[in-house]
């Protein structure tokens, strides 16, 4: 396998935090109730997304005995919702008013739930917590929107490189020594690509919002209660994929493609850059070996802050046993027990001092190691770009959809982010 030096690992995406846990709740005596300062006992249910499989599930059962010997009386239910229809389930729990005590879910989730009153607000129920998380982790999970509240325990966050397919590189007349890393440097090399190789390209998709504010545009306004990525830089981001589409840079189905369908064409030798996370590597490794002895890795490509993504753990604000619930997000969330799940699933704990850890500091000369540690180092400046507000199934599907129009030449550019950005806007307004 090829690297690159490793000063050039930064933040990458994390398919898992762009999905929501469903929430509900949980029923037992009302004996845990009264906030952080009440008495711990009874029984509550613990939601995940995603993670209850051969892998994670020891890990989970360990956890949940752990606290139960160290809070006789209490009982700790786990379960987990599947990917599928998990927002749908998210909707109808909130709804129904069956959200778990607590339950796993990044921004935009919390968000819309912290909206509603359906979760508690971490800052106000439990002041101190704050200084047991890191600075850009707290922040991700405080909302302008919602008064500054803190709408869930920060619990892990994912960053990592950039991937490259050296040998495309030299097959299409660019030089694998020479990787992009400024999105000049990106299109720029994308052009070329796509003038010299018909059925490969250097990217497979179109921007998303954690594009726009990567490349420099401004994603909302101060106070949070507008969009604003329809400024220039914003312009300039559309203009250049629109240049790099009508030079065959960019393929008719990149106008489609979702993430999964970018890590598939990498995977499968037709695309050259990918945006990575701390596990990619190690999926390569598996599952796509040819592609794996070519790969070469870069910095994230930002113009400003690399992106972040961050799942946090949520409590229900009508939980029964609320005190016991508060204890055991905070127990999930603890140092010792973040440190120990950032080995298991190749994330990084958003708890302090935790990244100090030799495991996140220490080389053994391996390119595992090399992605671990220096993308360790970057966690301080990464971003969580995704606004919370901003919603996957309707603002992000909405955004994409005017990018394609615009690329094809329906409309102006301008005139498609001057779309989106009313649609979100009104969604905004509305509290939708």
């Amino acid at each position: 396998m090829r690297k690159r030096s490793s000063t050039g690992v930064i933040a990458g995406t994390f398919v898992l935090s762009l999905s929501l846990a469903a929430c509900g709740s949980a029923g037992g005596p009302a004996a845990g109730s009264g906030g952080a300062d009440g008495e711990i006992g009874g029984e509550i249910t613990f939601q995940t997304w995603n993670l209850k499989n051969e892998q994670y599930t020891p890990y989970f059962e360990a956890l949940v005995d752990a606290f139960e010997a160290e809070h006789p009386g209490t009982t700790v239910n786990w379960v987990d919702q599947p990917a599928e229809g998990y927002q749908e389930k998210l909707s109808a729990d909130a709804t129904a008013g069956t959200l778990p005590d607590v339950v796993d879910m990044g921004p935009e989730a919390a968000y819309t739930l912290g909206s509603a009153g359906a979760i508690l607000d971490i800052a106000e129920a439990d002041p101190d917590a704050e200084s047991d998380y890191l600075d850009k982790a707290w922040e991700a999970m405080t909302f302008d929107g919602l008064g500054g509240g803190t709408y869930g325990y920060p619990w892990y966050l994912n960053t990592g490189p950039s991937f490259f397919n050296t040998a495309l590189f030299e097959e299409c007349g660019l030089d694998p020594d020479d990787l992009p890393e400024t999105y000049d440097e990106l299109f720029e090399q994308a052009r070329t690509m796509g003038e010299n190789c018909d059925d490969v390209s250097m990217m497979a998709r179109l921007p998303v919002i954690e594009t726009f504010g990567e490349y420099g545009a401004q994603l909302m306004n101060e106070d949070g209660t507008a969009y604003a990525y329809n400024d220039a830089a914003g312009v300039e981001l559309v203009e250049s994929f629109k240049e790099l589409y009508e030079g065959q840079g960019l393929t008719e189905e990149s106008l489609n493609n979702l993430q999964t369908n970018e890590v598939e064409e990498f995977k499968a030798g037709r695309l050259a850059y990918l945006q990575g996370s701390s596990y990619t590597l190690n999926d390569l490794k598996e599952t796509a070996p040819d592609i794996y002895d070519n790969i070469a890795m870069g910095p994230r490509i930002a113009n400003t802050a690399p992106n972040m993504y961050i799942e946090s753990l949520v409590v229900n604000a009508s939980s029964a046993n609320q005190a016991t619930a508060i204890a055991f997000a905070k127990f999930v969330t603890s140092s010792e027990n973040q440190l120990e799940f950032a080995k298991e699933a190749s994330v990084f704990p958003s708890s302090a001092g935790t990244l100090e850890d030799p495991y996140f500091t220490e080389e053994d000369g391996t390119p595992e190691t090399e992605v671990r540690v220096t993308t360790a180092e970057q966690v301080g400046e990464a971003v969580v770009w995704w606004p919370p507000a901003f919603s996957g199934a309707g603002d992000a599907e909405t955004l994409r959809e005017q990018i394609a129009l615009a690329l094809l030449g329906d409309t102006s550019v301008q005139d498609a982010l001057d779309a989106s950005v009313q649609y979100s806007d009104e969604r905004l307004a509305a509290g939708q």
